[in-house]
């Protein structure tokens, strides 16, 4: 099946179109990137569309959803979010991935003195989706990565007590990235699966450039990749 992979930076992009070329060098070059209407680029690598769609979830929703509007027939049958991310210690370690089994708007919504509401629970759409759960389990198994929420931010998380009231609200999360849930949005507008795949860079906490291994995760997001090509090539879609 063809899949439209989306990442927010040229970095990941790179990343990823190196692990799908496989572990030896490709025998073909690959092709140069297309620029679709608006800039974003594209990368074709046999099934999969690798696209850049820029930072947060906005730029996200937007960009996906021009991609797969402009889809050539029969056009895509799944998307993926993937790039780097923070990891919730200890479950999810610098370098490690994590799959997500839940992609969560954790900041859209409302603050009020009883607590944070979701926008679900303010009655004005969802903040979760859920990628079908037989891919992500393959998935996670075949990259060894953590299945797990993975929480859509638009200001990541810098401070102790921002690390203790996400925890605290989503004790299970594995990831925090800034994507996710807008590629959802746009999959889900067009009626595909997503799914989502993080490479951790740091720990979600205090704000702490020099612990930031952001070369690592990327390697560790071309080897996931690697691995994750014909489990996606694979996936005959939902049931």
């Amino acid at each position: 099946m063809r899949a439209l992979i989306v990442t927010a930076v040229t970095a990941e992009a790179d990343s990823v179109v190196r692990g799908l070329s496989g572990p030896v060098p490709h025998p073909d070059p690959a092709p140069e990137p297309r620029t679709l209407p608006g800039g974003y680029l594209i990368h074709r690598r046999g099934a999969f569309d690798v696209l850049v769609a820029g930072v947060g979830p906005a730029a996200a929703a937007a960009g996906t959803a021009t991609a797969l509007a402009l889809a050539a027939a029969p056009g895509y049958g799944l998307v993926v979010s993937a790039g780097i991310g923070g990891g919730f210690a200890p479950a999810a370690p610098i370098g490690s991935l994590v799959v997500a089994d839940a992609i969560v708007a954790a900041d859209l919504g409302a603050e009020t003195p009883q607590g944070f509401l979701t926008v679900t629970e303010l009655g004005f759409g969802r903040s979760v989706h859920l990628p079908p759960a037989e891919l992500a389990a393959r998935a996670a198994e075949a990259t060894g990565a953590l299945l797990a929420p993975v929480l859509t931010v638009s200001t990541v998380t810098g401070t102790a007590a921002r690390t203790t009231a996400l925890a605290a609200r989503h004790p299970l999360a594995g990831a925090e990235a800034m994507e996710g849930f807008g590629v959802a949005e746009a999959a889900a507008a067009h009626g595909l699966p997503v799914l989502e795949v993080r490479a951790v860079s740091n720990a979600v906490g205090p704000r702490d450039r020099d612990a930031w291994r952001i070369g690592e995760a990327l390697t560790a997001l071309a080897d996931g990749f690697r691995a994750l090509g014909p489990v996606l090539a694979s996936w005959g879609g939902p049931s």
